[in-house]
């Protein structure tokens, strides 16, 4: 080889070289560093230990908990020198559950936030600090509909969190969790945003902010802080077929947080707005059934009788669209939005009623601090009137009316073959809206099924052990 050729070669080759090390230096800096933002945050979280006492019927009645499993060599050395369990004043033997998990101080007088769940029916409440020192906590109040948690240790001049705004994180973004997973105090780990504005089943009125930040047990209660340092939300569930941490990680935002615990802080409770309807979601069948062009919005499947709604003249089978200007894409989006009203605020309400759009202004009221249940009346109808659904219907009673806030409707009696035993339909279901038209009698019901179109979808109004909802189906040619 030639010595100018063997001179390129070396040129390229460093030029190569040189490049692979700026390119390796952008990636180092494009790479978050934690370090500060933990150093800084840590002292001001917390691990939270708590004890309840139990009374356990098997050691009171004079048998060794957990040891049936084990060989009986064990077994006997284990019941052999097992300590003597305390007794209660009653003189029942008794047993300490224990529980372990997060939380973070809020003020240098010594609040603290976790969640609920952390701290629920506990006898004595342990906030152990930075330094491993120990202070016992008084619980100022719960909020079991957000699960979040508000304590008070005695000190001065703690360390303290920053709290961020949950309403300007982005998807994407870079966050960091520190906690207690499995009681490895201080434990760090990291991820991005994946998703905000998650509903869960049975959370209604919390916009959690999903993350793939590895949650564990332990780590409920915990900060979630941004790049900044700031606590954008506190860790509280995850998702997990396993019971450990399959990257779906759910935190309750800092700005809904802070709302409870100022609430706690001054009443002791917490209030929300309250509309007094059930909605649903609106699939891509509903939105046809009711002449909308896309599937968005909160359906109206039932109105309580007296509440908010009903006042202000909600009726059902309207599609709420938006509330105060914020537009309702998922169902779930409602009850954030009203459940941030107080008692008496204006919801102002832009629905979707027989295919034109309305606006509604609706005070709305306070939420019951228990959900009431609405429960169907005795079946005492004899006459039935049967359809081409393949179902014969009866007209209903006048208590099952009452008991249901209706003012007709009919209850299914048989399913037969047919397009109701396809779509799910059960003796005892109540029918009240058929094709979008209110029912007042099985004869009513047996004439709009007569004239239900085909291939077309068709909305029913059902209502099953008192919860209503809206269904879709299709009669072929």
């Amino acid at each position: 080889m030639s010595i100018p050729r063997l001179k390129s070669y070396l040129s390229l080759f460093a030029a190569v070289l040189m490049l692979g090390q700026v390119l390796t230096a952008q990636a180092e800096e494009a790479l978050p560093d934690f370090t500060t933002l933990v150093e800084q945050a840590s002292p001001a979280v917390v691990n939270i230990s708590t004890k309840q006492k139990l009374p356990d019927r098997r050691i009171a009645a004079g048998q060794m908990p957990d040891l049936e499993g084990l060989p009986p060599m064990f077994r006997e050395f284990f019941e052999r020198n097992m300590p003597q369990q305390p007794r209660s004043p009653r003189g029942d033997r008794q047993r300490e559950a224990q529980s372990l998990g997060s939380g973070f101080i809020i003020s240098s007088d010594g609040y603290v936030l976790t969640n609920n769940h952390v701290v629920a029916d506990a006898d004595e409440i342990i906030v152990r600090l930075s330094d491993r020192s120990e202070l016992q906590a008084k619980l100022v109040g719960t909020d079991p509909r957000t699960d979040v948690a508000l304590l008070k240790v005695e000190g001065k001049n703690l360390p303290t969190v920053k709290l961020g705004d949950s309403e300007k994180l982005k998807v994407g973004e870079w966050v960091l969790a520190i906690g207690s997973p499995f009681g490895f105090d201080h434990s760090v780990t990291k991820g991005i945003v994946s998703a905000k504005g998650r509903t869960l089943p049975n959370d209604t009125y919390v916009p959690f902010i999903q993350t793939d930040v590895a949650i564990n047990p332990g780590n409920s209660g915990g900060p979630l802080f941004n790049m900044k340092g700031e606590v954008v939300g506190i860790n509280s569930q995850i998702f997990t077929r396993s019971g450990g941490f399959m990257g779906l990680s759910f935190a309750i935002p800092i700005d809904v947080a802070i709302d409870v615990s100022n609430q706690l802080k001054k009443d002791g409770k917490v209030s929300r707005g309250w509309l007094g309807v059930v909605i649903q979601e609106v699939n891509k069948d509903l939105a046809e059934s009711f002449g909308l062009e896309k599937p968005a919005g909160a359906l109206v499947a039932q109105v309580l009788e007296n509440g908010p709604a009903a006042k202000g003249g909600l009726q059902v089978g309207d599609v709420i669209l938006s509330m105060n200007g914020q537009p309702i894409v998922m169902s779930a989006d409602l009850p954030h939005l009203v459940g941030g009203l107080k008692d008496g605020e204006k919801a102002k309400l832009d629905i979707i009623r027989n295919g034109k759009r309305q606006t509604l202004d609706i005070s709305v009221g306070a939420l019951p601090d228990d959900d009431a249940d609405i429960a169907p009346g005795s079946d005492t109808s004899v006459e039935r009137s049967s359809n081409r659904l393949g179902v014969a219907v009866a007209d209903l009673t006048a208590e099952q009316k009452k008991s249901l806030e209706l003012k007709g409707g009919v209850v299914i009696k048989e399913v037969q073959d047919g397009p109701a035993a396809m779509i799910g339909l059960r003796p005892g279901d109540v029918i009240s809206h058929l094709n979008n038209q209110a029912i007042g009698s099985a004869k009513e019901f047996t004439q709009i099924a007569k004239e239900l179109p085909k291939n077309r979808s068709v909305s029913m109004r059902v209502l099953r052990q008192g919860r209503a909802s809206f269904i879709t189906f299709k009669l072929a040619e």
